[in-house]
């Protein structure tokens, strides 16, 4: 266990949260409730004669402070455009707040529930939506956010995991042949899908980061958002088999064509960000492993069975890159 002064957030306690919120002017009503987040912290704050307000802590050291503002614009221009996203509150033109040593910014809730991606009428409505948040990212580029390449999320990734300690010895140079392969295999990939535009993405578009309602799909948390191809946005909607994922992005292209054209060639880069992000999410749990919350949340991180279970995905993943590119149905 690292040492305490290492622990990102080792003295954000309920006062401390409490106080944050009520330097913004607001009579907090002593009710706080943690929300699902490994990242950053995230909390429902019962607020006095208002609806509860969300806060959002984020991780020391992860984000600057222009690029959690360049993320804080984007969700602004989205809901300038009238775009179901859940965007932070602006408190006399400020959306990111500093207390006791941890940036935070504040949003209102929004209920729902998790999409099913599986239903055709979800996926059209889906796809409707991204396209619309993908015309509003095509208009300007990030300047300080990262792009999502083979640099950062692979070998970046790859080489920090070889140095960390994390991999056991005895599977260290099995893993790092199948990932070199793996590598390999994504270079390919982009090579064969030649130039593709890049604009701004939400970045994790996963059910978990989709609210539900009677109105339709409402996003949050764009905190991983960043440069990327327009399939980053769209391969996460799909499941299941080739035939299968090929039918459900039939559904979705169906949606996102009526706002914005969609690149054919993205396609072929569906498996190759598929495996970026195995590797990326590997190296983000070890780069993680001090913060207490990891260890309890991902307890089979730290074991061969896990390392071993990686390399058999990643020469999965190998064989798949070299297979046809998914077409649509």
């Amino acid at each position: 266990m690292a040492p305490v002064d290492s622990i990102p957030f080792a003295g954000l306690k309920p006062g401390l949260i409490l106080d944050a919120i009520e330097s913004l002017g607001y009579r907090c009503d002593g009710a706080l409730m943690a929300l699902n987040s490994y990242e950053n912290r995230v909390w429902q704050i019962g607020i006095e004669d208002q609806p509860p307000l969300i806060a959002k802590f984020y991780r020391p050291g992860r984000w600057s402070d222009v690029q959690i503002a360049e993320e804080h614009i984007f969700t602004a221009e989205m809901l300038a455009d009238e775009l179901p996203v859940v965007a932070p509150l602006s408190l006399n033109g400020k959306t990111l707040f500093e207390h006791e040593g941890f940036r935070f910014s504040i949003f209102p809730r929004q209920g729902g529930r998790a999409p099913e991606f599986c239903e055709p009428e979800i996926l059209e409505w889906m796809g409707r939506l991204m396209a619309r948040i993908h015309l509003v990212g095509a208009r300007r580029e990030f300047t300080v956010r990262e792009t999502l390449d083979i640099k950062s999320f692979g070998i970046d990734s790859r080489d920090w995991l070889l140095t960390s300690g994390a991999i056991p010895q005895d599977l260290e140079s099995v893993w790092q042949g199948v990932a070199d392969q793996a590598l390999d295999g994504v270079s390919h990939c982009v090579a064969r899908a030649g130039k593709v535009q890049q604009l701004r993405l939400h970045g994790d578009c996963h059910a978990g980061n989709v609210l539900w309602t009677k109105d339709g799909p409402h996003f949050v948390d764009f905190d991983d958002s960043r440069m990327g191809p327009a399939i980053q946005d769209l391969w996460m909607l799909l499941s299941g088999d080739a035939e299968e994922m090929g039918r459900q992005f039939g559904h979705v292209l169906k949606g996102y064509e009526i706002f914005r054209e969609f690149d054919d060639r993205e396609l072929q880069l569906v498996e190759a960000l598929r495996t970026l992000r195995l590797i990326h999410h590997s190296a983000w749990l070890a780069r993680r492993w001090n913060d207490p919350a990891f260890p309890a949340a991902f307890p089979w991180f730290a074991t061969n069975r896990y390392w071993e279970e990686r390399i058999l995905e990643l020469r999965e993943q190998i064989a798949v890159m070299q297979e046809s590119a998914l077409v649509a149905r």
